[in-house]
């Protein structure tokens, strides 16, 4: 499933934040969760300190982990995404009853 994350920094974080993402590698990042969770797009509001990315996963444990070792820094919102394929066979099926 791909789910997408979409956060907004605590007030007073952002440059605090900003440093530490910046001297991370992807392997670092890649400690902090689960090698079940795959990355798709990440996208950053710099001057909002927001953003969303969205993920791949079928391990809603490995997904929680990764994104408790954020949320003490900012509020994170996740939903289940589909892209352009899953949602018209979606769309195809309630068409079909």
């Amino acid at each position: 499933m791909k789910i997408m994350l979409k956060w907004q920094l605590h007030p007073g974080k952002l440059h605090s934040i900003l440093d530490q993402f910046s001297k991370m590698t992807p392997e670092q990042e890649l400690e902090l969760g689960d090698s079940q969770v795959k990355l798709i797009c990440r996208w950053h509001d710099l001057a909002r300190g927001s953003g969303f990315a969205v993920y791949e996963t079928e391990n809603a444990e490995a997904f929680a982990k990764y994104t408790l070792s954020w949320n003490e820094h900012m509020d994170l919102e996740s939903s289940i995404v589909l892209d352009d394929d899953e949602a018209r066979a979606v769309a195809k099926g309630l068409n079909a009853q």
